[in-house]
This record gives C-alpha cells, structure tokens and sequence, in this order.
C-alpha cells in the first residue's frame, strides 16, 4: 500500500515523498485511517517550517487536523466499523494508525468532510471565549483575521459580543465581515484607538482577544480595552520583543493605568478528553464545533481559499508565507 506525506526536511524545505506501508497486524483499539482532507494550521506550521519551534524535529511530518475514513481496525476497537469518518488530529500522511481509545471523533452524516478539519482551529479559538467574560451587548476587539482569528471573532458574537476585528489586510477583513462581523478596523487606515473608540462610544472594549501572537499588538491593544476590562492572549507570543516592561503592566495594576486582566488562553489548558472534575476539554468543544458547523452557525466556506494535491505543497506552504491576503484556509485533498 503506497502512502504519501508532507514533510519538513530542513527550515523552509518542504518535501513530498513517497513510500509503503509496511504489512502490519493491528493490535488492540487501533485503526487504519485514509486521509480525506487535511488542514494546515498556518501559524504553527510556519513556524515548525523556520526551525524555530524546539519541539518540531527535522525530518518531520507536520499537520494535526484530520478527517479521515477507517479502512481496518484492530480486533479491540469497539464502536467503531470500516468505512466510518472520524475527525482526528491526523498530520500530513495520506495513511495513518491512530488509537481509536484516544481523540477519535465519529464525524455526524451530515457535516461536509471539507468542514471538518476546521474543527481544530476553532477548538483554539474557543478557549478565548470559554476564559473570558464576554456578555451580552458587550464590545469585544480582536485583533488578526486569519483562521483563529475569524472564528474567535465569530464565536464571540454567538456569545452576545458586538466584535470589531482589526487587521493589516483588507480582504481579511472583508472575509471576517462576511462571516459577520459587527466592524473592521484596517491597521495604516487611520488611527485604531480613535475608530475603536468611535464604535465604543469612547469606552472601548471589555474584552480584547490578541491572535496574531506577536508582542507588539498585545501591548498596542491595552490602549483600547476599557477600564477593569480583559486582554486574551490566543495567540502564542513568538519572536524577540523589546518594551518597558513597566508601562505594560501598570495597565494591569494602576486603576488610572485600566486596571485590566492580562489572561492567557492556550487549548492545552483543558484536558483533551472528558473529565467529570472539568466541565470543559477538547473534546467536548470539538462537539460543539460540530453541532454549530451543522446548523451553519459557524462559517467554514468562506475560509477556506485553497484545496490542493499533497503534490502541491511547496508552493501552499510559499502561499501561506508570502501571499497571506491570498492564502489563509488550506486544505489537502488526499482522495
């Protein structure tokens, strides 16, 4: 059985080889899984791709939002048959084993399999919402538009919140105000603070969700948010990033400064599957996910702006970094 995958043989390198399986009796609850569709996670892989994450080894295979059909299963793997979907945090392969014990959701019938690797990045983006205080009527800013952005940003209006997104590119913004944004705010079209106070009535807003991950937006952002209001780190910081520490953190401690809440919203904060001390973990937001992909609350078509071969890989990879207003949700088609 021939397979294929993507992977990351040195920084900025990206390879698509090809190879076998090698013949193997399934043990226990594992499965064979064909890949349906894959989604690149843009933020995280490009930065596997420079080299810099410390955890991501070259040569490696990268990817971790999967849907895929089972095609053999081991002798213990109870509820579940040949021929299922499942949704799984699957890498760049077109075949894989994977622990049907472990994160393996049963994809509902009627979700559109291109829909579903989506479900990663939005199980991201909820945990902003799930750590913040977000109530009806309220202002909520976030500031970039790309994938965990955008659904940050729609989830917090099905939260009640009033959402101005902010953003460098124009079409991302364009986008995000298709999937239902209040207001857009272009950074270089004047002064943000100013057109976010102009939709606040002068207040600003309660709570402000950071997910570009760079340090200087976050600190730019603290001018914006209300006073006793929040700031959400969704996005991971990365990058080298000199301030005065000082400033930044008297918005948080000085009732003149804001008094604001400086939170970080990082998914692994709850466990990944149920645990009846926790109310919430991955895979009870990944159902939810599912449940508003069905009743098209969350908007997933608009995202997506390629479905590529796996052989195209090279140049996707080279969208995603250098033409970020054409390239944003990726798919890889391995049917």
């Amino acid at each position: 059985m021939e397979n294929t995958q993507i992977v990351f043989t040195e920084p900025w390198k990206v390879d698509v080889q090809h190879g076998s399986i090698a013949d193997r009796r399934l043990e226990g609850k594992q499965a064979l899984v064909r890949k349906l569709y894959t989604l690149i996670s843009a933020g995280t892989e490009l930065a596997c791709l420079s080299g810099l994450e410390s955890w991501f080894l070259m040569p490696g295979v990268p990817g971790y939002s999967a849907v895929s059909e089972i095609v053999e299963l081991g002798p213990e793997a109870n509820g579940f048959q040949v021929g299922d979907r499942i949704y799984h945090h699957g890498n760049h392969a077109r075949y894989e084993v994977v622990e049907t014990d472990g994160f393996c959701l049963k994809v509902p019938n009627g979700l559109e399999s291109r829909r579903v690797p989506f479900t990663r990045l939005a199980t991201v983006a909820i945990t902003a919402i799930r750590s913040s205080r977000i109530e009806v009527g309220d202002y909520v800013g976030v500031s970039g538009m790309g994938l965990v952005g955008n659904m940050a940003s729609q989830l917090a209006k099905l939260q009640g919140g009033n959402v101005i997104g902010v953003d460098l590119s124009e079409s991302r913004l364009r986008m995000a105000l298709q999937c239902g944004l209040n207001h857009a705010v272009q950074i270089g079209q004047g002064s943000v603070k100013e057109q976010i106070m102009a939709f606040t009535q002068g207040e600003g807003v309660s709570t402000m969700i950071e997910a570009t991950g760079v340090p200087k937006v976050a600190e730019d952002a603290l001018d914006w948010v209300k006073r006793s209001g929040e700031l959400i780190l969704l996005g991971s910081p990365r990058g080298e990033y000199q301030t005065d520490l000082t400033n930044a953190l008297n918005h948080c401690h000085l009732y003149q400064g804001g008094d604001l809440t400086l939170k970080g919203a990082h998914e692994w904060r709850y466990p990944v599957m149920p645990n009846e001390f926790v109310k919430h973990s991955i895979y009870r937001n990944s159902k939810v996910v599912f449940s508003l992909m069905e009743q098209n609350r969350l908007q997933i078509e608009p995202l997506i702006s390629h479905v590529v071969k796996p052989e195209e890989a090279p140049q996707a990879y080279e969208g995603l970094r250098f033409r970020k207003d054409d390239y944003n949700g990726v798919l890889f088609d391995w049917q």
